[in-house]
């Protein structure tokens, strides 16, 4: 039976240190793109809470301006109802 140390042309005391590296290297990789996930997960939350106050205020403009054309066409009504008497 052949041994791992003969099937491998590299000495193990500089591939032990080689995996050790890779290893590490693909750790610190994985942890950066773990906290570039979560500042992007957290940025699309506060743009989605951003995009709904702004559509809760733009809705409350709406009806405050459909309130107020409301109010205005009936004080125009009134207003061509409503003739004083100015020949006194």
């Amino acid at each position: 039976m052949v041994t791992t140390e003969r099937q491998l042309k590299s000495p193990v005391r500089k591939l032990i240190p080689f995996f050790q590296n890779s290893r590490d290297q693909w750790k610190a990789k994985h942890h950066d793109l773990q906290t570039r996930l979560k500042k992007e997960q957290n940025q699309v939350r506060a743009v989605e809470r951003s995009r709904e106050n702004w559509r809760q205020r733009a809705e409350a403009a709406e009806q405050e301006q459909a309130r107020l054309a409301a109010e205005i066409s009936a004080l125009k009504k009134r207003l061509t109802t409503f003739r004083p008497n100015t020949s006194n």
